[in-house]
């Protein structure tokens, strides 16, 4: 069994930043990969940027924006998330996959003046 812990989220300018925090905790292996979606109101959830094996993707909504790394001593992924927009306002949740996918709870990120 995993568990995700997401952290990080909270209210930020446009222009701002924010970085985004997923502690996991279980049956973690490194070849798995870990990455995060986000879902805004009224909107289906939509992925963001995964990261495995050193290999980073993003969505073209983020890229040149966002950074995804992860600490596999820590069992840690982040989301350095700069120039931010009013439509990045969501719940994100990071994900971990491997023979399953397991999901955290999401925390909230807000971009508003």
């Amino acid at each position: 069994q995993v568990q995700l812990v997401e952290s990080g989220g909270g209210l930020v300018q446009p222009g701002g930043s924010l970085r985004l925090s997923c502690i996991a905790s279980g049956s973690i292996s490194r070849f798995g990969a870990m990455g995060w979606h986000r879902q805004a109101p009224g909107k289906q959830r939509e992925w963001v940027a995964t990261v495995s094996s050193d290999v980073q993707l993003y969505a073209d909504s983020v890229k040149g924006r966002f950074t995804i790394s992860r600490d596999n001593a820590k069992n840690t992924v982040y989301l350095q998330m700069n120039s931010l927009k009013p439509e990045d306002t969501a719940v994100y949740f990071c994900n971990y996959i491997s023979r399953y996918t397991y999901w955290g709870q999401g925390t909230q990120v807000t971009v508003s003046l």
